[in-house]
């Protein structure tokens, strides 16, 4: 039931992405035992998108007559969203986060990609402690690469937790 509202929540926001002439594509995602995904990562690019998405960033609620219920009952789910700028390289290399707040640790990315992705640890994920941000890359072929756009994530949700800290000031 939930991966089914998460997929209904990927097609709506992929939709508006394209109506208010933004570029969307997905970054990673997991797909749900039945139907939908467990969870979905999207980038969305453009002119005031992390604008317009900001307001999403919460939980969801479906209340419905749920099609997977034998008993046609009530059911309520939730699904959660989180909005995170996507910021120049110049923006990010401000923030300085010690190793010491990080907890880094590489996988295997699974997924296309033939015997490489079975055998080579390629994918990143990093834990900022203090916050408990998590952070999992295995978009690219290279550690380095996925080390690097996942710290640059880091860095991006740092910055927007900063931002709102200010604006509530």
């Amino acid at each position: 039931e939930a991966c089914d509202w998460v997929d209904m929540l990927h097609r709506m926001y992929l939709r508006h992405a394209e109506a208010m002439g933004f570029d969307a594509k997905v970054e990673e995602r997991s797909v749900g035992d039945v139907v939908g995904y467990k969870s979905i990562e999207l980038s969305i690019e453009g002119e005031n998108a992390y604008g317009w998405f900001r307001g999403e960033k919460g939980a969801h609620r479906l209340v419905r007559l749920s099609p997977f219920n034998a008993n046609n009952k009530r059911q309520t789910t939730f699904a959660g969203v989180d909005v995170v700028p996507i910021l120049d390289d110049g923006e990010v290399e401000d923030v300085d986060v010690p190793d010491a707040e990080l907890e880094i640790t590489t996988m295997r990315a699974g997924g296309k990609g033939g015997q490489n992705v079975n055998k080579v640890e390629s994918g990143v994920r990093i834990k900022h402690i203090p916050t408990g941000i998590n952070v999992k890359c295995t978009q690219e072929r290279s550690q380095h690469q996925n080390r690097d756009i996942a710290m640059k994530r880091v860095k991006a949700q740092l910055l927007a937790i900063a931002q709102e800290q200010r604006c509530e000031e």
